[in-house]
């Protein structure tokens, strides 16, 4: 297929999620191999991010910084899931070297980045190809996306998302 109507696909997929939609349901297998349904956690916080690349310098920071303030999310009983199209063998490893504390589910039919918007035209040192734009969706308990995070800066992603987490449910309660 022509990199014109992927980018035209994309585009039409992106456009259709939004803030206040419920979330796509999809299951997905983890970094041990064993399948989680996203809609078996309705009823909790999601934390759902998308990521393009185990173990690269930027899905590395921001797996590390997810990880360094995943005791706060636990506290808001708040679940963390991180999708790439990486396999269940390479998500064990990059869970295993950096100990992180969360699930990793890997999609490597690109079925649920697609269903997501988040599988598109990428440039990087002047070559396009396509892969996964690092993008989040914070979902409530209701199940709906009350947040999509896109081009984020993955140092101060986790702390952007977990503050807006905090504001979320001081709104609530």
């Amino acid at each position: 297929m022509p990199i014109a109507k992927r980018v035209l696909i994309y585009n039409k997929i992106m456009s259709k999620i939004k803030e206040g939609q419920l979330a796509i349901d999809f299951s997905l297998p983890d970094q041990n191999g064993k399948l989680h349904k996203l809609s078996d956690y309705k009823g909790k916080w999601i934390f759902l991010y998308f990521y393009p690349k185990d173990d690269t310098p930027g899905c590395t920071k921001e797996a590390c910084a997810i990880r360094d303030v995943f005791p706060n999310f636990k506290k808001l009983k708040a679940v963390v899931f991180g999708i790439s199209v990486d396999s269940v063998e390479s998500h064990k490893k990059f869970a295993q070297k950096y100990s992180l504390p969360f699930t990793l589910l890997s999609d490597e039919e690109k079925e649920v980045v697609k269903k997501y918007g988040v599988w598109g035209r990428k440039i990087f040192m002047g070559k396009t190809y396509m892969g996964t734009k690092r993008t989040s969706f914070l979902i409530n308990p209701e199940f709906k996306i009350i947040k999509i995070y896109e081009n984020v800066k993955p140092e101060i992603h986790a702390k952007e998302v977990l503050d807006d987490l905090k504001l979320f449910l001081r709104k609530k309660s």
